[in-house]
């Protein structure tokens, strides 16, 4: 089996790489507009299968997997996406910090034949952080390509991550053991 990705996110690009399977990447141009009917528990579903609709099944060969991928943070029933500034950067932050969110990504698999999608969920707890710490981390970080403006893998996991409910690797952008549960079916 040979995987397609269709993300530019290193960090899925890296934990994919992991598992060993021989990978391609491509990049898709999808408009990543939001019905708002759409809950936001289920965004990352809905933005997994949007990607993934934009790229032909018919291109795909007998042995080749797509995999499409969002993951998006919400907290008290919002969606964070990415940042835009460092402003907007500071109030994720500020917001998350003493309290408990949810990291959901949605991803769906595509091959010429079938398609799959599911939505993994994971539940942080962050510790309070004073606004130093905040700061620190926007600026040193500069977390803009990040949902809800923090990797747990980077400085802040480390300090103010105090438990997590979940996959940890669904946090970093990817659920891995769900996704290679979900391939080894295909």
């Amino acid at each position: 089996m040979r995987l397609l990705l269709a993300s530019q996110s290193p960090r899925r690009r890296q934990l994919l790489a992991e598992l060993g399977y021989p990978i391609d990447y491509i990049t898709l141009d999808v408009e990543e507009t939001i019905p708002d009917a759409v809950p936001a528990s289920e965004v990352a579903g809905y933005l997994s299968r949007l990607k993934a609709n934009a790229f032909s099944a018919e291109n795909l060969a007998d042995d080749q997997v797509l995999i499409t991928a969002d993951t998006v943070v919400v907290h008290r029933g919002q969606v964070l996406g990415k940042p835009r500034t460092r402003e907007e950067a500071l109030g994720m932050l500020r917001s998350l910090a003493g309290d408990k969110h949810e990291v959901y990504t949605g991803v769906c698999l595509r091959t010429h034949a079938r398609e799959t999608s599911f939505i993994e969920c994971t539940h942080v707890h962050f510790a309070p952080l004073n606004e130093d710490d905040l700061v620190y981390y926007v600026d040193t970080y500069r977390p803009f390509d990040k949902a809800g403006a923090y990797g747990i893998q980077e400085w802040i996991g480390m300090v103010g991550v105090t438990a997590i409910e979940g996959c940890y690797y669904n946090v970093v952008g990817l659920p891995v053991p769900r996704l290679y549960a979900e391939l080894k079916k295909i």
